[in-house]
């Protein structure tokens, strides 16, 4: 195997590190979340791209015993992923609009130091 013949693992990579970053490093909560999103699509990548079988067909029944099928279940389970992460996004800016209104900040330093007052 070629090392930029994969460049779809690179991709992930790339993506899932820049996402594990924003939410350790960063102190926005808009951009941690955003940080969760990214961090999401690049597992989705991954899970997508390795479900991904040479020559394989879709699974129909075409009376071929010797045919190739691709698995269909990675890509359902991804759909069911993608709802669940649109709605955790949802709850957290949410979530986020109402600490803004109680706290007037979305920095978490700041308010952080609004609760030690």
């Amino acid at each position: 195997m070629e090392l930029l013949g994969l460049y779809h693992y690179w991709v992930f990579a790339i993506l899932l590190m820049t996402g594990f970053y924003a939410v350790v490093a960063k102190l926005n909560l808009f951009k941690k979340l955003i940080g969760l999103s990214l961090f999401q699509a690049a597992v989705f990548l991954l899970y997508i791209t390795m479900s991904k079988v040479d020559g394989g067909t879709a699974p129909i029944f075409s009376g071929a015993a010797d045919a190739v099928f691709s698995n269909p279940l990675p890509q359902v389970l991804i759909l069911t992923a993608i709802v669940v992460g649109i709605s955790t996004t949802a709850l957290g800016l949410g979530i986020v609009v109402r600490i803004k209104e109680e706290y007037g900040s979305i920095e978490e330093d700041e308010i952080q130091e609004i609760d030690r007052r």
